[in-house]
């Protein structure tokens, strides 16, 4: 978009927030890029500049402005609604494999060399790799440095820098502060964590945001001892790089409300990540919901109740897992399943709050379980065995930078996996904006009730109209029913 200079142009003018996040504003005279909804007033037109991420802005000299704060926009949309390479490597870099291995690694994941990902990056978004990187170290430190104590060495190496004199002079360079004055010029009105050792930070989202399917779905299907739902917040345990976190979610008019326990600090880019994902707070519901309410039976829907999200997870493998559990029987059967295999084999974690108990056990764990102590059916019991030694032998790779058709294509070889199964796992492991569950039972009464066809195929062909965001159509027709995970927990 940001090659598109009137448009642009019209959208700073309009301090249109709708556009945080798609590309940065950056004016030439002051040397300071901006988000498109700053509330000072525009510049001249002549005297701006476009960028297509925060990175590419640093790398072309410009500072990042003190009133808004660009670097804490929404992400792009567009790295959750592609699967090319530009956007796979995108949803890694978020995820700090560049922080953990190295450009190399970023290619190998991807499958490509390390010459050709710098390549497509630089073309696209104005910046490699190790920028890119560089300015979430950044976001990173400021947020370290404005909501804790710590001292500044810590949060060097917290935020995935190698040295404190980098960690200085990448601050200096994309704040124009040096770290000290960033945490004096902090606000003071931030609310105390109510957890020693606990991080409190805002997760914002483009506007507007539904919260009853995204945490009602949450909430209904918590598997105990690692998700639960308390005083009007989603908390759960988290499997992470360096160690493990709980993190608590709860819903604000304009924001999320995250607050995070991390046994290392160096976790913190990840959670926030793998946060943002679980709650799909990057998309864009005006794309989105203008797409679908073109349909005569579906604008009713989008009308009622706009900005649905797709509740996803931040563990893919988790997820595959308990979509094998849930197969053929109720939530309330399907949680129980999961309890008892978190009892069994999960990792024990120590709440400071009570109530979490376990990790979600690993898939190396899953794979030495005896299969004869799986009370489930014979066949259901060979689909699972079969699922986690794939995933545990990295034959089946459900991470950020898979391949979504190709991912789904293996799943589907895999016995007991039908359409289904692969198609929810796409939508909400994967990520994939467009999948789609025609054979689903609520997705046919739905239909049904609404005069759309009811025959899966039929269905799917009404719905190519949906294209590219039927995952989001799911979430409308999910909807209709009175199912629990419909509604935000009381």
């Amino acid at each position: 978009m940001h090659t598109d200079t009137e448009r642009c142009v019209r959208a700073v003018q309009s301090k249109d927030a709708r556009f945080d996040g798609w590309f940065f504003t950056a004016v030439l005279t002051t040397r300071i890029y901006c988000r498109p909804s700053c509330p000072v007033v525009p510049p001249k037109p002549g005297n701006m500049t476009f960028y297509p991420s925060a990175a590419a802005c640093q790398q072309a000299g410009f500072r990042a402005c003190k009133r808004c704060r660009p670097d804490t926009s929404p992400g792009s949309p567009e790295w959750n609604q592609r699967a090319d390479l530009t956007a796979r490597a995108m949803r890694l870099i978020a995820d700090g494999v560049v922080d953990r291995e190295g450009v190399p690694g970023l290619a190998a994941r991807l499958g490509y060399s390390t010459r050709q990902v710098e390549r497509q990056l630089l073309a696209e978004l104005g910046a490699g790799p190790l920028a890119l990187a560089r300015a979430q170290r950044a976001q990173t430190a400021r947020l370290l440095i404005e909501t804790t104590p710590l001292p500044m060495a810590d949060i060097a190496f917290a935020a995935g820098f190698s040295s404190v004199r980098t960690f200085n002079d990448t601050v200096r360079e994309v704040y124009a502060l040096s770290p000290s004055d960033l945490r004096t010029r902090a606000p003071r009105s931030r609310p105390a964590p109510t957890t020693p050792g606990a991080l409190s930070l805002r997760l914002p989202f483009r506007a507007p945001l539904n919260p009853d399917n995204l945490f009602g779905h949450l909430a209904a299907t918590a598997v105990p001892g690692v998700e639960e739902w308390r005083d009007g917040a989603y908390r759960r345990t988290l499997r992470l790089p360096y160690g493990h976190g709980i993190v608590t979610l709860t819903p604000r008019p304009d924001h999320i409300a995250c607050r995070l326990t991390l046994s290392d600090l160096r976790d913190l880019t990840v959670a926030i990540s793998r946060c943002r994902r679980l709650l799909d707070l990057d998309a864009d519901p005006t794309a989105i919901d203008d797409q679908l309410r073109a349909d005569p039976l579906l604008a009713p829907l989008v009308d009622k109740a706009p900005g649905r999200r797709v509740p996803r997870t931040v563990d893919e493998a988790e997820f595959a897992v308990r979509a094998v559990l849930g197969q053929q029987v109720s939530t309330a059967a399907a949680r129980t399943h999961a309890a008892r295999l978190v009892t069994a084999h999960g990792d024990p974690v120590d709440d400071p709050e009570g109530g979490l108990t376990h990790l979600f056990p690993s898939t190396g764990a899953l794979a030495a379980v005896d299969p004869e102590t799986l009370a489930m059916p014979r066949t259901r019991r060979t689909t699972f065995t079969t699922l986690v030694a794939h995933l545990a032998d990295g034959s089946v790779n459900l991470g950020v930078e898979s391949d979504w058709a190709e991912t789904r294509a293996r799943l589907l070889a895999l016995p007991g996996f039908g359409p289904w199964t692969a198609d929810v796992i796409a939508m909400r492991a994967l990520g994939d904006p467009d999948a789609f569950l025609p054979t689903d039972l609520g997705i046919r009464r739905a239909a049904g009730e609404l005069g759309l066809p009811s025959t899966p195929a039929a269905l799917t062909a009404r719905a190519a109209a949906w294209r590219p965001w039927r995952a989001y159509a799911v979430q409308y027709l999910w909807a209709t029913d009175d199912h629990l995970i419909n509604f935000l927990p009381v």
